[in-house]
This record gives structure tokens, sequence and C-alpha cells, in this order.
């Protein structure tokens, strides 16, 4: 490790925490909840990724990789962090049936948009949208999620209506903190890997930004990164709905990846201190 990159790596987590402690504060998350939440991590990652090849990882190496105590790093690795499946669950159903409402032929109108659906019953309905693109899960939970996040309305008791492009949890904070997390760790595991695998294998990770906008600009640039991000990710959308097995069950291949692109719109007040 160069001698630089201690105070380097130092600066680069002070911007990451700086937002990250906002939200924290905000939602009541004192400073020793997120120590315990910190530890538990340095211990995980300590003993699944930095072993010695051919040899068990020990307490004592954890200890000594993290500079926790021997006792800490016991009662740590006894201790289960119950996983977020159910947001996650839900955010892939709704998005999954918003995209085969948008891809799939059997739901669009003459034009090639997605129809407005009879709510229940067999052939080209919601229902049957939800069970070919979301699994088992009632058709009626789907709808009171995509309704309560307004990407959909109901014209009558008996229709549904597609009104947005992507399912997006407004009112739903909960939802949002949860796309924090997994947003978040996609955005810095790409630096990571950037960071240490050959320029060759680099991910694509790019941004534009200038310095000196007036504010009347502002409106505007939003608009326009808005449509265009959304357009290139509707072209990627199709690209990978037909490659992906859950979507489209003739894709043969091996293994199982998750793999995709996310942009995000950022300003603020210049600071020199930035």
């Amino acid at each position: 490790m160069a001698k630089s990159t201690p105070g380097v790596l130092s600066a680069a987590l002070t911007r990451i925490l700086r937002p990250l402690v906002r939200i924290l504060l905000k939602n009541g998350i004192s400073y020793r909840t997120f120590a315990d939440i910190a530890r538990r991590q340095f211990v995980e990652i300590a003993q699944k990724e930095f072993g010695i090849e051919g040899r068990k990882q020990s307490v004592s190496r954890i200890a000594l990789i993290t500079g926790l105590t021997r006792k800490d790093v016991s009662r740590l690795l006894e201790f289960s962090v119950p996983a977020d499946m159910e947001k996650t669950d839900r955010y892939n159903r709704a998005s999954r049936v918003i995209t085969g409402w948008k891809r799939d032929k059997d739901f669009l109108n003459s034009k090639g948009n997605p129809d407005i659906l009879p709510i229940s019953g067999s052939g080209k309905t919601f229902q049957q949208l939800v069970s070919r693109h979301s699994g088992d899960i009632p058709y009626r939970a789907v709808l009171d999620e995509l309704v309560r996040a307004e990407v959909v309305v109901c014209p009558d008791e008996n229709r549904v209506k597609l009104i947005e492009q992507a399912y997006l949890p407004r009112g739903d904070e909960e939802m949002k903190l949860h796309i924090l997390g997994v947003d978040t760790s996609y955005l810095i595991d790409t630096i990571r890997h950037n960071l240490y695998e050959n320029e060759s294998e680099a991910f694509f990770q790019r941004k534009v930004l200038y310095d000196n906008l007036p504010d009347e600009m502002l409106p505007t640039l939003r608009r326009l990164s808005s449509n265009n991000a959304q357009a290139l990710l509707e072209k990627l959308d199709i690209w990978l709905s037909r490659h992906d097995r859950d979507v489209n069950s003739q894709i043969k291949g091996s293994g199982r990846n998750t793999a995709g692109i996310g942009i995000y719109y950022f300003e603020e007040p210049f600071s020199k201190k930035d």
C-alpha cells in the first residue's frame, strides 16, 4: 500500500459517510448501532474473504486483521443478521410485472403499447400477467402495491392501466431505504472491482460534472438527464429481458449472475471544501 493511500481512503470514507450519517440520524440510528453493524461486517468479510488458502480461518487471525478482540470476534461469529428478503422480493416481482407488461406481446395493444387490462379472469388480464411474470404471488397483492406506488391506475373497478415506465416506491420510506442499501452497494462494489482488476476487465464507471452552473438551468438538466437515461435503460431492459432465464425459460447456459447498469442524477450548491 502506498504511503498516501490511507489518507486518500480516509478522505473517501468521510465523503461516503457524510450523506449516510445524515440518513442514519434522521431515522434514529445511533452511533452505537452503526458501530455494531460495522463490526459485524468487518468480521464477516475477514472470515469469508481474507483467509489463508488451505487453512481454516481462525478467530485469532480475524481479530488480528480487524483490530477487534478475540472475544468480540467470537461473539459476532455467533450472531446472524436477518436478510431483507421480503423487500427484495417485493421490488423484483413488481419490476418484473411492469417489464412483462411493456415487452410481452400478449399484453400489448395494436400500437405495441401496454394495453389497459381487465383485472382478473383468463386471457389478457392483469391476473394472467402477474402469473406469467411474477410467479405464484397473489395478483391482488401486486395490484395493491402498484396502485400504492402510483405506477398504475384503475379507470374503473374492473380494469387497470400502466402509467409509469418503472417501479418507483413513492411514499414507501422503508422500500427507499432498502434501495439505498442495494444500489449503493452495487456502486461501491463496481469501484472496488475497478480498483483491483486489470483495466481491460474494468466495469463501466463514468460521470459528467460541471461546477459553475446557474440555478435556472437545473430544471432543464433534470428533464434532459431523466429522458435520456430512461431511454437508455429501456433499451438495455429489452436486451436483458431476452437473455434472463426468469423471463425467457428457453435461454440455456451455465452459472447464474446478476448484472445491470445504474444511472443517478446529482446536484448540490458548490463548496470549495469538497
